[in-house]
């Protein structure tokens, strides 16, 4: 029973497609950990157009794989790099988003025995 994510989405779309879902699982496994180490660098360096761009495109995924919590913690660090880094729980933020990343990637692999 998948805790972190949820392909209740991913199937709708797919008409219960099993090979959608895993490319979609796999494309999560791909490319969402290296954009969460982008967003990371972004935030030490203050550098929000890469913050931004790195959120954008994690945006989708996030939202497919019914990640909500992670899809709002996403769209805050978004909402930072836009206003320029005026928060400081920003760190807090983004750790809070890597955890549950985490926590998915495990999950995933070990529902789709990756």
């Amino acid at each position: 029973m998948a805790l972190q994510y949820n392909l209740s989405k991913v199937y709708e779309i797919s008409e219960n497609d099993i090979d959608f879902a895993l490319q979609i699982v796999k494309l999560f496994l791909e490319e969402v950990p290296a954009e969460i180490k982008s967003i990371k660098l972004a935030i030490e360096l203050k550098n929000y157009s890469k913050a931004y761009s790195a959120c954008h495109k994690i945006k989708p995924t996030l939202d497919l794989l019914g990640m909500d919590m992670a899809y709002e913690e996403n769209l805050q660090i978004m909402t930072w790099a836009k206003a320029e880094g005026k928060r400081k729980e920003i760190k807090e933020v983004y750790k809070s988003l890597k955890n549950r990343i985490d926590l998915a990637i495990k999950e995933i692999k070990k529902d789709f025995k990756l």
